[in-house]
Order: C-alpha cells, then sequence, then structure tokens
C-alpha cells in the first residue's frame, strides 16, 4: 500500500510527527523532493531529533528509507546528519538507507552562489527569504544539465565525467568572477570533493525506482514524506516566494520512479494555527496584535528547524488551508499543536479575506495576496492542559467546538488530534 503525508500550508506543519506515527507500518519511507532547506522534528522518549535530509522513518530500524530522484542533496550535510544521528545511537547504513542514482548534486558552489545572490538582493529589500542552502541553485543547474547526479559519483573517474565537471566549473566560474567578483572555483578541488562523496556514499547509491517498484509489486506498505506545504510549491505556491520543487502528493511518482502507481492514501497535515519561514504574503500575522503573536511563538517554540529563524506567526487561517487541501487532494487530515492554544483566553480564526474592499473566501497565489485583509471569528478558549487527552471525549468542550469550527470552515473532517509534543499524545477520531 502507498501511502503519503504532506503539508498543507506553509511547511512546518509536523509532518514529522506523523511520518513517525505512520512509520511504525511502513516497510519504506521515502523523500521524493526538496533539500536541506527545511527541517521536521521527532521528539520520543529517548530524544529530540532534527531532520533535514533523511526521512523521518530513519528512527525506526526496520524501514528502509529512500532519498529519492527528485531531490536535490548536499552531501556535507548529509554526511553530518548522519554522523549526528548516530551519535544519537540510530541506526543508519546501506542496508536501511538507500539514496537515488538519479538524484541531483546540491554542490558548495551552489550555497556559494545562493548566499551571494541573497545578500545581493538584501542590499535593496529584494530578498526571497532564501534558507542559503544552495537549492535553487541546484534545481536550476539541474534544468540547464549543468550539475552532477549521485550516480556520476560512482564513475567520477571517466573521462565523460571529468569533462563535464569542467564545463560546469566554467561556466560557474563566469558568474562567480564576472557578477559577484569573487574567487572562481577550482576544478581540482571540486574533483578532490566529488572523489570524497563517492568513497563515502558509494554503498548508499542504487537505483531507488527500481528498488521502490519491485517494492510496490511484492504489496509492501511505502510511506512518502513531503517537504514543505502546498503553498510553497514552485506551481502553486505563492510564487515567486516558494520553494525550488514541487511540494505536492501529485508529484510523488516523478520524484521516485513510481509512475503508474497510486497513492491510496494522503494524509494532510496543517497546524492548529498559521506559521510561516520566508518572504511572501502572509495574512495571518495581519490578523492579531504582535504581543499576542510573539505569545503564540513562544508557546509554540516556533523557530526553523533547518534555519532557527523565528516563524512568522498568526491565527489558522482557513482561506489558506482551504486552498492547500485543493491542491494536496487529501483523504486524511492530521492537526498538530492544538495544545500551544491552551492558555489563550480568546481563539481567533480567519474565515475570508478583504481585497480592496471586496470579502472573498477564495486563496490568490499573485500579488494581490500582499493586499488580503484578515476576517476574524474568534472562540472561547479552554484554558486547561490537554496532554492527556487520548480521545475525542476527554477534550475540553471548547476545545471540540474549535476542531469543530474548523471542519466547517475547511469542508473536511479532522482525523488526528496532537494534544502534546511527545510521540503518544494525540488522539484519533473516528
Amino acid at each position: 500500500m502507498l501511502k503519503a503525508v504532506v503539508g498543507i500550508n506553509w511547511g512546518d506543519e509536523g509532518k514529522g510527527r506523523i511520518v513517525d506515527l505512520m512509520s511504525a507500518k511502513a516497510n519504506y519511507v521515502v523523500r521524493y523532493q526538496g533539500g536541506n532547506n527545511a527541517g521536521h522534528t521527532v521528539v520520543t522518549q529517548e530524544g529530540k531529533y532534527v531532520l533535514n535530509l533523511l526521512p523521518s522513518g530513519i528512527l525506526h530500524p526496520d524501514v528502509v528509507c529512500v532519498l529519492g530522484n527528485g531531490m536535490v542533496i548536499d552531501l556535507d550535510h548529509l554526511r553530518h546528519e548522519i554522523s549526528i544521528m548516530q551519535q544519537m545511537n540510530v541506526k543508519i547504513t546501506p542496508d536501511n538507507l538507500k539514496i537515488s542514482d538519479k538524484a541531483t548534486i546540491c554542490m558548495p558552489m551552489h550555497v556559494r552562489q545562493d548566499v551571494l545572490e541573497e545578500e545581493r538582493l538584501s542590499q535593496s529589500g529584494s530578498a526571497y527569504g532564501s534558507t542559503r542552502r544552495g537549492i535553487a541553485y541546484a534545481y536550476g543547474d539541474k534544468y540547464m544539465k549543468k550539475t552532477l547526479r549521485i550516480g556520476d559519483l560512482l564513475n567520477i573517474d571517466q573521462p565523460s565525467v571529468r569533462h563535464r565537471l569542467s564545463v560546469i566549473v566554467e561556466s560557474k566560474n563566469l558568474i562567480l568572477e564576472n557578477i559577484y567578483h569573487q574567487p572562481p572555483v577550482s576544478y581540482d578541488e571540486l574533483l578532490e570533493w566529488c572523489k570524497t562523496q563517492a568513497h563515502m556514499f558509494k554503498d548508499y547509491i542504487c537505483d531507488t525506482s527500481a528498488l521502490l517498484r519491485n517494492a510496490a509489486k511484492d504489496n509492501k506498505n511505502i510511506l512518502f514524506e513531503a517537504q514543505l506545504g502546498a503553498l510553497r510549491d514552485i506551481d502553486y505556491g505563492i510564487y515567486p516566494y516558494t520553494s525550488s520543487s514541487n511540494t505536492l502528493a501529485a508529484y510523488i511518482p516523478m520524484g521516485t520512479g513510481l509512475m503508474g502507481y497510486n497513492v491510496s492514501q494522503v494524509v494532510g497535515v496543517m497546524k492548529a494555527y498559521s506559521t510561516c519561514v520566508g518572504e511572501g504574503g502572509f495574512v495571518a500575522e495581519k490578523a492579531m496584535p504582535e504581543s499576542w503573536m510573539e505569545e503564540l511563538r513562544k508557546a509554540g517554540g516556533e523557530y526553523g528547524a533547518a534555519t532557527g529563524r523565528p516563524r512568522r506567526v498568526g491565527p489558522f487561517d482557513a482561506v489558506a488551508s482551504r486552498y492547500g487541501i485543493m491542491c494536496q487532494n487529501v483523504d486524511d487530515i492530521a492537526l498538530t499543536k492544538l495544545d500551544v492554544l491552551s492558555d489563550f483566553d480568546t481563539i481567533p480564526i480567519i474565515t475570508a479575506y478583504s481585497i480592496d474592499g471586496t470579502i472573498t473566501k477564495d486563496f490568490v497565489t499573485d500579488s494581490r495576496l500582499e493586499k488580503a485583509e484578515p476576517v476574524i471569528e474568534e472562540l472561547p478558549g479552554w484554558k486547561c492542559d490537554i496532554s492527556g487527552c487520548r480521545s475525542w471525549d476527554e477534550l475540553p468542550e471548547n476545545a471540540k467546538n474549535y476542531i469543530l469550527k474548523l471542519e466547517e470552515l475547511i469542508s473536511h473532517k479532522i482525523h488526528l488530534v496532537s494534544t502534546g509534543a511527545e510521540r503518544e499524545e494525540y488522539l484519533l477520531r473516528d
């Protein structure tokens, strides 16, 4: 059976927590897009794990984790992440981690160019809010055919691969030297970098598309883990303030090689309130005073898992969430961090937008989003700890009413509700 966990909003919805729960019944957990420009945080009895490239299923030793062909992979970061996880006694070997030979390498020069361009743009206030991890430049070079794929590392001594690398370096140096007035990339140093990565990862690299097709034919349980959310999708998100990949469940076949296979269950994840890392229109931050938002930020620990940046926060946005649910075509919804709202006397919800004096319930992804003002409805809070609640009946009445109101606004039932940060602090609804 093929299942997926995806983000409904701007990312950082708590997908890692849901993947961790669903991984208990999975044979494979697969990343199919993105890089290390976002992270998933999972809290267990053993500790707190922050994952950027590794799928959250890596915390389950019997699960095979796959980095699919749709990803861009910073191998320096991956090596560091593996080292940290192994120090925390997480099993990571070529037996339970597979890297697609068709995935794109995010090279040091991509990170370097990302930093240089974001610095240039920031001088005029035009920065995109990049994580400066080189993701956009790795994807850009992928489509311009000016980078290497992971499988090329296995043939790095072949004359054809070395020639391609020299062409890549020549092209990149034209930009670095003539636009940014920076020292050039050294071909010899980059070649040695590739050899080092080949030595480290050669046993992890394989044709993961064939691996997953065989697993699907054998009716294995395959769980796909998305990075970021629908509103950061390169095509359907708030362009240009998006990621550089397709964050939607619809991209799974392309990002994994499983063309012709259908995902039987898509679980969409959304928070009980709104958060956003990066630039672009974010109507929710206009809804309440800064003091309210800072209280929410502190209560929820809202700082990016990959960057540590304070997240932009606000009330639950039903307009944006309906759009994200449509884009992801979700079957079930998981609502995370309901417990964060427990100390608020009243809880606002964004039910519509006002754009140039016109009320709308339709989300927009263009420049009109910057002008949108929130239309708010407030509900009474529940003012008590809900972390011990394991069933619907145990929730306070006002917490139930809040969930029911969200369901009414998004026209979709919420199946799972997380009531605390610990692994087992959640409830399922019939």
